[in-house]
């Protein structure tokens, strides 16, 4: 594997501020359930797909109509699923999101692709009149993440972002903590995510198209770097009350030189930020606290979090952490159901998605230089 350098990617020009929800009034959806409940089809029933739906299955303000998904089985299996939960076969299986989308009893969609369709799929669904339940990242493309924010926004769609981080007790503890001010004004963020790793080994080569996993191939993903900088990326951001674009990201990378695998096997990279903030990403154990989010005050008090983990520089500051009032909440799916019927933004909106997302996009940028 051969290291390849950007020293300074300069990204003022790219900057762009947030997109905005437009809010319609809920006698535009129409709800088109006798019940007046939220009507759904799911897109992509693989395994985070078949997590989303099974979700979405258990709340009693939602009907799931139909599924889709270019591998016959998994969109057959998902259908007999519905099927059996609602005790009739009223849920119809497709192939094609289009057929889907353009179907005027669906009022909603929840798309969980490959990286690389998350864009066309939701620029379709938005155009046809839906909102979407999109998994991140929010796009493989910066560009592609520009034109979906743009369209949330233009078509005044309700839009929530698959990032579960944002309804787990500790991650949202941590978060607001840091919001209110624990650590006075962050100087420093620090993302660790998991390691790079090249893919599972290919099957069928020599014997025509080999069978390989979409993730590390950087037309269809971006590895764990994509995988990962959707969900720690946006806590990151989410705690620090950032809602910017670097000013400039300086990184290095290590990428497969053979083979169809060609996503990023180790990275690090610095983002400077309007303000002095700095944040950066790195693989593994390449940061002093390995996997999580570490947000570092100008004192040098932090706090970090991770799965199953929440730590600070003292034990004063965890006690105060921990003691951090904060609100009842049900779930992502749960609260884009009532988000979509009450026409009012979701915990996971668009555009703090797109800014996570192009953290790992920009990021591949500059180490790729």
């Amino acid at each position: 594997m051969k290291p390849t350098r950007r020293n300074f990617l300069q990204l003022s020009g790219l900057t762009a501020s947030a997109v905005a929800f437009n809010i319609v009034p809920s006698r535009v959806l129409g709800l088109t359930a006798p019940s007046g409940k939220v009507v759904m089809g799911m897109i992509g029933v693989g395994a985070m797909g078949q997590a989303n739906m099974d979700a979405f299955l258990g709340l009693d303000n939602v009907v799931v109509k139909a599924v889709c998904d270019v591998n016959a089985r998994k969109a057959q299996s998902a259908k007999a699923r519905v099927d059996v939960h609602i005790g009739k076969r009223d849920c119809e299986a497709v192939s094609d999101f289009r057929d889907l989308c353009v179907r005027s009893d669906i009022d909603a969609v929840m798309i969980a692709t490959p990286d690389h369709a998350h864009a066309l799929i939701g620029l379709e669904a938005l155009r046809c009149g839906k909102d979407v339940y999109g998994e991140t990242p929010f796009a493989h493309t910066y560009e592609e993440g520009f034109a979906l924010a743009g369209a949330v926004a233009r078509y005044g769609r309700i839009w929530q972002t698959g990032n579960g981080q944002r309804a787990e007790p500790r991650f949202r503890r941590a978060v607001a903590a840091v919001r209110g001010g624990v650590l006075g004004r962050v100087a420093r963020v620090e993302v660790g995510l998991p390691g790079g790793g090249r893919g599972p080994a290919l099957a069928g080569v020599g014997s025509g198209i080999p069978d390989f996993h979409w993730r590390w191939v950087s037309a269809c993903g971006g590895g764990t770097l994509a995988n990962g900088i959707g969900l720690y990326g946006d806590t990151a951001l989410w705690g620090a009350g950032c809602d910017d674009e670097p000013l400039s990201v300086e990184g290095y990378g290590e990428y497969p030189q053979d083979g169809l695998y060609d996503t990023a096997t180790a990275f690090r990279f610095c983002c400077a930020y309007r303000g002095g903030m700095e944040l950066a990403v790195a693989d593994g154990g390449r940061l002093e606290k390995g996997i999580g989010v570490r947000w570092i005050g100008r004192d040098g008090s932090w706090v970090w979090v991770t799965n199953g983990a929440l730590e600070a520089s003292s034990p004063a500051l965890l006690a105060a952490i921990k003691a951090w009032p904060l609100e009842p909440y049900r779930g992502l799916q749960r609260d884009f159901a009532e988000c979509v019927k009450a026409r009012c933004a979701t915990l996971a909106p668009a555009e703090p998605a797109r800014l996570a997302a192009a953290l790992g996009q920009l990021g591949d940028r500059a180490m790729r230089g």
